[in-house]
């Protein structure tokens, strides 16, 4: 519409200068003397205003993903407050600030994801509060994605073997306990001291595991174990 405008004035301008006269400006909307705007018009600053800023896909999953580190620390640090609070009271509020803290982080890392979803350190870190608050069939899905984005990521590794321990399911756990003795001994280390955990808690109750399958797991560990402190003074 500006354009338009601006050459009416040249054509107008051009029109008083071949009759003789002069431009009559002071004939035109917006004041006296003054070339006016047309009514409706906004100023280019106004226009720019009234659009509000949009981050990036990029940028607006970074933004929630330092989003979500921050709440993820407030709930660990909470964790360990209620972990070492004596007092009932204190320990409940702490639990439940930790409770409220996970849930935020969940919500930012899913933000993150929904702007690019393959952001691998986002899936790990929605994968541990998964694992973090008992949902260990999410949790074990969430590291799916993790490790088909970044297959070396033996922290998702080792958490999700841990979500695999929580509902029983040995056999990926002892593979994943092979793949880490292999490539992160020190996290194979952590897994042998969490199966050996699972191994004391279901020699007094069985949570409706088989007998046969709990002593073939025993027997397994300890052989694992043997091997582990043969080779621990050896380079990894």
């Amino acid at each position: 519409m500006r354009p338009i405008f601006i050459h009416c004035i040249a054509a107008l301008t051009a029109a008083a200068l071949c009759s003789g006269a002069a431009p009559a400006f002071g004939q035109m909307p917006g004041g006296q003397g003054g070339m006016g705007r047309p009514s409706g018009m906004s100023r280019p600053s106004e226009e720019i205003q009234s659009t509000p800023p949009v981050d990036k896909p990029d940028a607006a999953a970074t933004k929630a993903y330092t989003a979500g580190k921050k709440s993820l620390a407030k709930a660990k640090d909470y964790e360990s407050a209620a972990a070492a609070a004596q007092n009932p009271d204190k320990k409940s509020s702490a639990l439940e600030k930790m409770g409220d803290a996970y849930y935020r982080a969940l919500d930012q890392f899913t933000e993150a994801l929904s702007n690019k979803g393959d952001m691998y350190d986002a899936w790990n870190e929605v994968g541990y509060i998964h694992l973090r608050l008992g949902a260990y069939a999410e949790s074990i899905d969430d590291y799916n994605h993790a490790l088909a984005l970044k297959p070396d990521l033996y922290e998702a590794t080792f958490h999700r073997s841990e979500a695999y321990l929580a509902i029983d399911r040995l056999d990926d756990v002892k593979g994943a306990y092979l793949d880490l003795f292999n490539h992160a001994r020190p996290l194979a280390d952590r897994l042998m001291v969490s199966m050996q955990s699972w191994l004391t808690m279901h020699r007094s109750d069985s949570n409706g595991m088989r007998a046969a399958d709990v002593d073939a797991f025993d027997k397994w560990l300890q052989e694992r174990d043997g091997i582990a402190k043969q080779t621990a003074s050896l380079p990894h």
